[in-house]
């Protein structure tokens, strides 16, 4: 008989050697980290050994009560003007969108007008208002006055143009934030709405404007931010009661303006931190279900159901289909 040679067999059940991974080598990280760090250590000590700094001055001033004041009114000209804007800017942004022209050439007109020419001009023209108009009468056009109010005397005449200035310059970028989130939705979504009987009111509130919402946010958030800062601008109404406005009157009184505007620019980084960390949870909660990435608790939800022993059907329960083999064998007849 001739020998039968049998070559060696590999077993396919030994596991493979695990692969030793060599981490690449990115030196051009290191050296631009070891330059920042240079140039931010050089800034530093600069800063800490300048005189002009007045550091001393600087901690002083910082928590100060005619600071807090500032910031106090800063944050409700913030508040006050995104509501002004954001409200006028959706009435602005739903009249673009409609199919009256009268509405449309409105609404063009506003945006042009705003975004066309500075807000601090526009500021400036708020800031003599009173000279131009020096009192407001209420009541019917050519008949009877019921009210007359005397701008020129009128205490919270700086606070109450500043916000509406400010409202009003906001509200055109608003009503365009707002007019492509509205465009970003699928035309389907208000066909199916209308199709339900609803109205084009209703459909607008409850359908479109949820779903553009994902898409309104986080440029809104920066408005806010960036409205925060531009509250700095209201000395021209003028209004000296803001953040701003109390740095300087003290910077006027003490001679030293480099360390009360590094009050300043301390007190609205903090502020413009806070906002950006609330438009972060903001975002998030609106994104929900845009994105395939499960957060923390569908992930427990999954390994929880996976955890759970779900009968399987057997081959006896599938049901028989006339044009595919019987799964308990042969064909059917």
């Amino acid at each position: 008989m001739t020998p039968v040679v049998t070559e060696p067999s590999t077993s396919r059940d030994t596991e493979p050697e695990p692969i030793e991974a060599i981490p690449l080598r990115r030196p051009g990280r290191w050296i631009a980290a070891t330059v920042v760090l240079v140039l931010v250590a050089l800034f530093v000590y600069g800063a800490a050994t300048n005189p002009a700094y007045r550091w001393d001055t600087y901690v002083q001033y910082l928590f100060d009560t005619r600071v807090w004041a500032g910031i106090a009114v800063t944050a409700q000209l913030t508040v006050l003007a995104m509501i002004i804007a954001v409200v006028l800017g959706v009435i602005l942004a739903v009249m673009r969108l409609s199919s009256n022209p009268v509405l449309q050439t409105v609404s063009w007109v506003y945006i042009w007008v705003f975004r066309g020419t500075p807000v601090y001009v526009q500021l400036v023209l708020w800031g003599l208002f009173p000279v131009i108009y020096s009192q407001l009468d209420v009541g019917i056009p050519f008949g009877p006055t019921f009210a007359t109010v005397d701008l020129q005397s009128l205490v919270a005449a700086p606070f109450l143009f500043a916000m509406i200035g400010l409202g009003l310059n906001e509200a055109a970028y608003m009503a365009e934030i707002v007019r492509a989130g509205i465009n970003s939705v699928p035309e389907g979504q208000s066909e199916a709405s209308i199709a339900l009987g609803m109205s084009w009111a209703k459909t607008m509130r409850r359908t479109v404007l949820p779903q553009a919402m994902r898409v309104i946010i986080p440029p809104t958030g920066n408005e806010l931010i960036s409205m925060l800062k531009t509250t700095s601008l209201v000395a021209a109404v003028p209004l000296t009661t803001d953040l701003y406005g109390r740095v300087r009157d003290i910077s006027g009184a003490n001679f030293q303006p480099v360390p009360l505007l590094l009050v300043a620019a301390t007190w609205y980084l903090v502020a413009t931190s806070i906002l950006m960390v609330a438009q972060y949870y903001v975002e998030r909660h609106y994104s929900k279900g845009a994105s395939r990435t499960l957060t923390a608790r569908q992930l427990k939800a999954l390994a929880a159901a996976q955890n759970t022993p779900v009968a399987s059907p057997g081959a006896d329960d599938l049901p028989d289909t006339p044009d595919k083999p019987d799964m308990r064998g042969g064909e059917r007849k």
